[in-house]
């Protein structure tokens, strides 16, 4: 089967969180923000007015004992499907921020072995910009491509680094946060008290303001009478969700009640919003309920029995 070279892209553009963070590295290269005095920038911080142009420059490091060569270009930023992590777009995707305003001052660079090289780049933000946080990167993308392996092996990798650019555009911002399509699924099972008892809960936590949120999701249940069930914070949480990304999480809650009747409750926080989200539980083992549901077809056809003889008499 023919390789498809750019099918499938390994991008390494998740970086360190912390103040003292070190450059995007994937061990062969890395991509860093060039040096700035005596301070190293782990990221861009950038900040600009509608209409202004902005320069910096990034710093592609090679590590290997060979000359790599690499395309380098802007992209945007998002949020995963998968788990909420920070990734970017390829070259083939349409650039609708970061990525279509970015323009490094060249799009191909050969880096020599264990050797650095810097490249300008400037940031033009339109007029129309929205204002609030555009996060995106400068990537570095390998053009080698290597063969995949296993189930992949028809599939061509391409491997990138990139240095993300933290870039707020000036003017009124919003902090949104909401929870969205909470369901509950649980594993019920034939009899009471006896197999797996668990549940899945899943939801859809939504930044719908305009600046990059660290949010907090804290689990409630309850049962009858107000029975509190379960409370805890959750930790399968993306540490950063950036502007009017959305991302669906799941959470499983083992031990989850296997008769019982209450309410599951998804308390979102972030900065000073905080937004909720309930949905109602009815848990019954498939035993009990098969019972129930033949006790009340014998009853409706019972019922409908004594009423035709009542209309025949």
């Amino acid at each position: 089967m023919r390789k498809l070279s750019a099918l499938l892209l390994a991008l390494t553009a998740l970086l360190y969180g912390a103040p003292g963070a070190h450059a995007a590295d994937n061990g062969e290269w890395s991509v860093e923000p060039a040096a700035s005095g005596p301070d190293h920038r782990p990221y861009f911080y950038l900040a600009a007015a509608p209409g202004t142009t902005l320069t910096d420059r990034v710093t592609v490091t090679n590590k290997t004992a060979a000359p790599l060569t690499f395309r380098l270009y802007a992209a945007d930023a998002y949020n995963t499907e998968r788990d909420g992590g920070f990734a970017v777009r390829t070259r083939s995707e349409p650039q609708r921020g970061v990525g279509a305003w970015a323009k490094p001052e060249r799009d191909r660079v050969t880096v020599p072995a264990r050797s650095a090289v810097t490249v300008p780049y400037a940031l033009t933000v339109p007029e129309t910009a929205e204002p609030g946080d555009h996060p995106g990167a400068v990537v570095a993308l390998d053009e080698r491509v290597a063969a995949g392996s296993g189930d992949a092996v028809a599939v061509g990798i391409q491997r990138a680094v990139g240095a993300r650019i933290h870039l707020r555009v000036n003017g009124p911002t919003m902090a949104a946060l909401s929870v969205e399509d909470v369901r509950y699924t649980p594993h019920r099972p034939l009899v009471p008290g006896a197999g797996d008892s668990s549940a899945v809960i899943s939801y859809t936590l939504h930044n719908r303001g305009n600046v990059t949120l660290n949010p907090r999701v804290a689990l409630r249940a309850e049962g009858l009478f107000g029975r509190t069930l379960l409370a805890r914070d959750l930790t399968k949480i993306p540490s950063e969700l950036l502007p009017r990304q959305k991302i669906r999480l799941t959470e499983t809650w083992a031990g989850a009640p296997q008769l019982d009747w209450g309410e599951v409750t998804l308390t979102a926080s972030a900065r000073d919003v905080r937004e909720s989200a309930a949905v109602s539980f009815f848990a019954l083992p498939w035993l009990v309920a098969a019972v129930l549901l033949a006790a009340a077809s014998g009853a409706g056809l019972w019922l409908r029995t004594r009423l035709r003889r009542a209309r025949d008499t």
